[in-house]
């Protein structure tokens, strides 16, 4: 069961923009990382949400998102590099909220908790 209910504009958004013609898990996964990588305008401050046994962010906490992680990074969920105690390391974007972002930004972030919260999978 999903934890939010279907956005007919974003869904169609997800299809048309992201995920076009992708026909696996691994299509879906290139397209996110583009899609997000020309999309995200890095530097930007975000604020994590959730801690997550996967990242060392505690929820609450404020870190500068540098760029995308690695292709390879990203074949089953997005990650994102950050600034973190003198460190660039990286962590997922499904944990993190921009701070003050750009509309671009703010658009692109939206689109994958929305893909993340839908349930949907890479």
């Amino acid at each position: 069961m999903t934890a939010i209910k279907e956005n007919e504009e974003r869904e169609n958004h997800l299809r048309d923009e992201i995920v076009v013609d992708c026909y696996n898990e691994e299509e879906q996964a290139m397209g996110w990382h583009c899609y997000l990588e020309d999309h995200l305008r890095t530097p930007f401050q975000a604020l994590c949400t959730a801690a997550r046994r996967i990242s060392p962010l505690q929820a609450g906490e404020a870190v500068t998102v540098t760029g995308m992680a690695p292709e390879d990074d990203c074949r089953h969920e997005m990650f994102v590099m950050i600034r973190w105690q003198e460190r660039t390391l990286g962590v997922p974007l499904a944990q993190l909220e921009g701070i003050d972002v750009d509309e671009e930004t703010a658009q692109a972030l939206a689109g994958w908790h929305y893909w993340m919260a839908r349930g949907y999978d890479l």
